[in-house]
């Protein structure tokens, strides 16, 4: 089913490619309905272990009108916020990965289903990301949660 936006979406994340008119039409033509993008120019992703991941972005909803881009992988088990280009370097965090410069992310393309990797909030196509700070503030509050429903770790 297409989603409203697919066409600015997907102009938008093929302009991360260094060539986008090559990718474009690698990804409409792979079987899997995938890309390889590369982190770092245009965004970069921070993935968090899926149940962090999950009550992270139900809080960031009560923060924000829309967050940017969320992946989340076969299974739930990690899911990948997209945000402002360079945070990945600068993240200090545990259990928290950064994809950067010199990083390749997975990518479905938008509206498509996938065997793997998904959309959990697909990309407007106007370059809306995930505010690093707020996600921080959210991951803060899905911890507490965890903890007070005894899923934390001391």
């Amino acid at each position: 089913m297409a989603i409203p936006g697919d066409k600015a979406a997907v102009d938008w994340l093929v302009s991360a490619a260094p060539d986008p008119e090559a990718c474009r039409w690698e990804w409409e033509r792979n079987p899997l309905g995938v890309a390889l993008l590369p982190a770092g120019r245009r965004w970069d992703v921070l993935i968090l272990p899926g149940d962090l991941g999950q009550t992270a972005l139900g809080v960031l909803g009560l923060l924000t009108d829309r967050p940017g881009p969320v992946l989340a992988d076969f299974g739930d088990t990690r899911l990948g916020f997209f945000v402002p280009a360079g945070t990945a370097s600068r993240w200090i965090g545990t259990g928290v990965r950064g994809a950067g410069r010199g990083t390749w992310i997975v990518v479905p393309y938008p509206g498509r289903a996938t065997g793997g990797v998904r959309w959990l909030v697909v990309p407007d196509g106007q370059g809306t990301l995930t505010d690093p700070v707020l996600l921080e503030l959210a991951m803060h509050e899905a911890a507490a949660r965890a903890a007070g429903r005894g899923g934390g770790k001391s």
